[in-house]
């Protein structure tokens, strides 16, 4: 059953010129403010061409009105589209003579995410495909728009519910085991309860690579480029990225600041962040580079950490001491790789570790290795199913509901005195995995998953 909440309005479109821009409007009372601005009674779902006057009947702009009757709207409450110009002004003046019109209503500014929390709350899509909706629009690759937009028809969240059907049935099993002891009925072995569980899990165990698989997909991997000044960090940047974005000179020391850069790899994000040369320097400004870098080295998935090969193909001692720090700097256990550049003013390549990475920034030679090296430490694997543009908190809830159900597994197999323990981890398992789709929700979680969301979703 649908709610009519408060009027909300907002602008749906993104900010700056456009040929057409969006207003929209949801919640009780949109019908009647319709009929007071478009001078008419809309027919839904149906486009109307509409002039917009003011309150002195001054032209404020010419466009489409469509409204959409409750349930049948994004939101599950009535809705009215206003589609205009795309000049900012001109939406600016709209939007505010809406809200004079509105004010009988209640109608005010939409918060962000606040028409998709209300299409959550109204039963029109559940918490994934929700923020699926915010991926698909914040999607920078192809294979991320893809992945987003098969979470949006709800693939990943039937996953979800089939788990959740079959645990509660294996629960309901379990339990009755307890409450009819005097049947002397083994509900457990009847039902084949053990063996179904197991492949409960396995089928989660999948859905969790996927949503790994996922998670990469839609966040990437944040590379620092480190190294003494003149290894080759800039080139080595310009080279991934493929064009110049970093100034390249042979003065040490020309890196001033980090500078961030994302370039794609197999539709995979990876942000590669270049950053001032780590040495002793009395220039106070070339201090406060290098003092970011160890901050950007905090941060990181993966070290790169550039020498030069022309020096000999061997870790110098300052090397070595600047690969101590960063394993003390890092906060957690960040792989650090060693990318030997410029090997193309060697007469002859020797490598001295397989395991180490040999490359020339400026002519290209060992770049394709490079990237699958680097698509490897993040964990990519194309061969894996995919389709689940996962979020930290799906991927959190997927091993909390493995974790439990093995549990329960394992209390199964002991003694039957252990039945109501496995009963209420697999209980824990239901409710770790409806988090996802929001049937079962902390207090707090709705505000912090839509308070990301633009304004105008």
């Amino acid at each position: 059953m649908t709610m009519q909440r408060d009027p909300i309005i907002a602008i749906a479109t993104a900010k700056g010129r456009a040929s057409v821009g969006i207003i929209r409007l949801s919640g009780q009372g949109v019908l009647p403010l319709s009929k007071a601005l478009c001078h008419s009674e809309l027919v839904p779902r149906h486009a109307s061409l509409i002039k917009f006057n003011d309150e002195k009947q001054e032209p404020i702009d010419e466009g489409l009105a469509i409204f959409f009757q409750a349930p049948n709207s994004y939101t599950g409450e009535d809705v009215l589209e206003l589609q205009c110009h795309g000049s900012s002004a001109a939406l600016g003046v709209l939007l505010d003579h809406c809200l004079k019109l509105g004010l009988p209503y209640g109608l005010r500014l939409a918060q962000p995410g606040e028409f998709t929390e209300r299409a959550f709350l109204n039963g029109k899509i559940d918490l994934a495909q929700a923020e699926a909706i915010a991926d698909l629009i914040d999607a920078s690759s192809s294979l991320a728009a893809k992945s987003a937009a098969k979470s949006l028809k709800g693939e990943f969240s039937k996953k979800i519910d089939i788990f959740l059907k079959s645990l509660i049935e294996l629960r309901a099993l379990t339990e009755a085991t307890l409450d009819f002891p005097e049947e002397e009925i083994d509900f457990i072995k009847q039902h084949d309860v053990i063996n179904r569980l197991n492949n409960i899990l396995s089928s989660i165990r999948d859905v969790k690579k996927a949503a790994q698989q996922g998670a990469i997909i839609r966040d990437g991997l944040t590379i620092v480029l480190v190294g003494q000044p003149n290894v080759g960090k800039s080139s080595l940047m310009n080279a991934l990225a493929g064009e110049e974005v970093a100034i390249v000179t042979d003065v040490a020391g020309t890196t001033r600041d980090r500078l961030k850069e994302t370039v794609q790899i197999d539709g995979i994000p990876l942000h590669i962040v270049d950053t001032a040369g780590l040495r002793e320097t009395s220039d106070s400004v070339e201090q406060i580079g290098i003092e970011r870098t160890w901050k950007s080295i905090e941060e990181a998935d993966l070290v790169l950490h550039l020498m030069d090969a022309t020096h000999g193909a061997h870790v110098s001692e300052t090397d070595k001491l600047l690969i101590h720090r960063i394993q003390q700097v890092c906060s957690k256990q960040v792989p650090v790789k060693m990318v030997w550049n410029k090997i193309d003013q060697l007469p002859t390549l020797k490598k001295a570790i397989d395991e180490e990475i040999y490359v020339s920034a400026k002519t290209g030679q060992g770049l394709d290795d490079l990237k699958k090296e680097l698509l490897q430490i993040a964990g990519w694997q194309p061969e894996a199913e995919g389709g689940i543009l996962a979020r930290k908190r799906h991927i959190e809830a997927l091993l909390e509901a493995e974790s439990h159900i093995t549990e329960a597994l394992k209390l199964l197999l002991k003694e039957a005195q252990f039945i109501d323990l496995a009963a209420e981890e697999m209980r824990l398992a239901q409710e770790s995995l409806a988090r996802i789709t929001g049937q079962f929700l902390p207090d707090d979680l709705l505000g912090e998953i839509f308070s990301t969301f633009c304004i105008g979703k």
